[in-house]
């Protein structure tokens, strides 16, 4: 499973509006500037983030981004699943109801619900606020 630019970069700039909406909203400009992120790319992650109702937008002069929620109410999941779509290991788990037609006999079906819930488990287990703080541990070896 590989994580795309875009999931990666949402998360970066949620990171980036936490730590710096102390003084009201943030530019993306300013976000862009920080981050080395184009402008407009993450004006599209935006408008996902702000439809999913997690970004707070104002527009004008003093307008920008601001958490709709405390950080500790956002998990990295939570971010990832707008940025991306899905988090599915593979395509046939990617939609509620699994249409594959080799779902009843598939062997390997179990391994890749396994993973997923291994992925989704431990991403829900992280807040903004845990990576804000950089309060992350590391999974057992």
């Amino acid at each position: 499973m590989k994580i795309s630019t875009k999931g990666r970069y949402a998360l970066r700039m949620m990171v980036d509006i936490a730590e710096n909406q102390k003084n009201g909203y943030v530019t993306l400009k300013d976000v862009s500037a920080r981050q080395g992120i184009s402008k407009k790319y993450l004006e599209q992650i935006a408008l996902h983030l702000s439809q999913a109702d997690m970004l707070r937008a104002v527009r004008g002069y003093q307008g920008g981004y601001m958490l709709a929620k405390p950080t500790e109410e956002y998990t990295v999941n939570d971010i990832l699943q707008v940025a991306e779509g899905s988090m599915a290991p593979v395509a046939c788990l990617e939609q509620g109801k699994n249409t594959c037609e080799r779902s009843s006999c598939c062997q390997t079906l179990p391994v890749w619900i396994g993973l997923g819930k291994v992925v989704t488990d431990y991403l829900s287990g992280i807040s903004l606020r845990d990576v804000v703080d950089g309060n992350i541990s590391q999974p057992a070896k």
